[in-house]
């Protein structure tokens, strides 16, 4: 399965005040691994840099003058992510502003059928707990050191770490129960295993079931094997 994570730095808190995207990073997972693809652009956001976004990730209207539209970019971003689902943390926020862009370039919009929305899995996972990207990475034991500011694509990859820690580790995305009589899935939801009404019958040959029996023979008088026959 082919997933995208995502994440957007932006000048402000709501697009419909007028503010607009600076930098967007996604990171390429295949059936929950980064493939080592990526896609990343800085934007420019055709506005001033108010001073508390510039704090978040340091990005300058200065520096971002030069760089593309979001016009100009939204080809390549939608061919990137194509129809894999996309894993954001606080996916409303990242979700509008995405909108609010796709539209002003008369680009169709995301449906929200296609998120997966980290903070509410983890919510779900850990009640009561911090959720943001900061707390799960301390959580998880997933380095922190490079994040002195927050930039898009490297917010993915650490995010990327958070996804698979969440869905159920790095060996699974199914938890099965200890009883062995019910399993969880990746929301955390429980459902009962029911056995088979009849047994699916042996694939086994009679040449082979006779053959396992001889090697059983050679064991001594009390092989494992017995249990099971």
């Amino acid at each position: 399965m082919r997933e995208i994570i995502l994440d957007t730095e932006t000048t402000g808190l709501n697009p419909q005040d007028g503010h607009r995207i600076v930098e967007i990073g996604c990171v390429e997972l295949v059936n929950s691994i980064p493939t080592g693809r990526t896609w990343h652009c800085y934007l420019n956001p055709e506005r001033h840099m108010p001073e508390q976004a510039y704090a978040v990730h340091g990005l300058s209207a200065e520096f971002l003058s030069d760089k593309p539209l979001f016009a100009d970019t939204a080809e390549g971003f939608l061919d990137f992510i194509e129809s894999a689902m996309l894993v954001i943390h606080n996916a409303k926020f990242d979700f509008g502003f995405l909108n609010a862009e796709l539209e002003r370039a008369a680009r169709p919009p995301l449906t929200w059928d296609r998120i997966v929305d980290t903070l509410a899995l983890a919510r779900r996972r850990h009640p009561g707990a911090p959720a943001s990207l900061d707390a799960l990475c301390r959580r998880y034991g997933i380095d922190l050191s490079e994040r002195d500011l927050h930039g898009a694509l490297l917010d993915c990859r650490l995010l990327a770490s958070v996804y698979v820690e969440l869905v159920g580790g790095k060996q699974a995305r199914l938890e099965l129960a200890a009883n062995g009589t019910q399993r969880s899935d990746v929301q955390g939801n429980t459902t009962a295993v029911v056995p088979r009404a009849v047994p699916l019958p042996s694939r086994l040959s009679a040449g082979e079931q006779e053959a396992h029996r001889a090697f059983v023979a050679t064991l001594g008088d009390k092989p494992l094997w017995r249990r099971y026959e």
